[in-house]
């Protein structure tokens, strides 16, 4: 054999190992979402709030309480994060909202939220149905059109 079909044999097992790697990775990850998923189902309650404000801002400026910021991963603390401000009965507090949630919340108008925790689960309207805001268009949409 020559060193070319060696080198070859060489990578093809690297990446047959990694692959392998990333699937058992994969499936652990995906339980504990599945787990920490089913806690949050277990912890939810409906809130009704006045929404005060709502932005992307990294996780120290956000306001959360020092614990909070504690536990969360290394990883994450540089990312921006969806956080609401809101007055829940006499109280105003700061709440993580889910992606998936984030863009129906509107500002200065009173909702009914699940709420987990800090975390802002799902979203109704308190009088009347939410507005969905409009869908960005995507990079190649734009020259299609034309």
């Amino acid at each position: 054999m020559n060193t070319l079909t060696i080198v070859l044999l060489v990578i093809l097992a690297v990446l047959i190992v990694a692959l392998i790697v990333l699937y058992i990775l994969g499936k652990r990850t995906q339980k504990k979402q599945e787990e920490q998923q089913a806690q949050i189902e277990a912890a939810k309650q409906t809130v009704s709030m006045l929404v005060i404000d709502k932005k992307r801002m990294p996780i120290k400026e956000s306001g959360l309480p020092q614990m909070v910021i504690d536990q969360v991963p290394k990883l994450m603390r540089r990312s921006k994060l969806p956080i609401v401000k809101a007055k829940v009965g006499p109280r105003i507090q700061i709440f993580i909202a889910d992606e998936k949630v984030y863009d129906l919340i509107p500002v200065k108008k009173e909702i009914k939220a699940q709420v987990s925790g800090l975390y802002i689960v799902g979203v109704q309207g308190l009088r009347g149905s939410l507005e969905r805001p409009p869908e960005k268009k995507k990079f190649l949409d734009r020259f299609r059109r034309k």
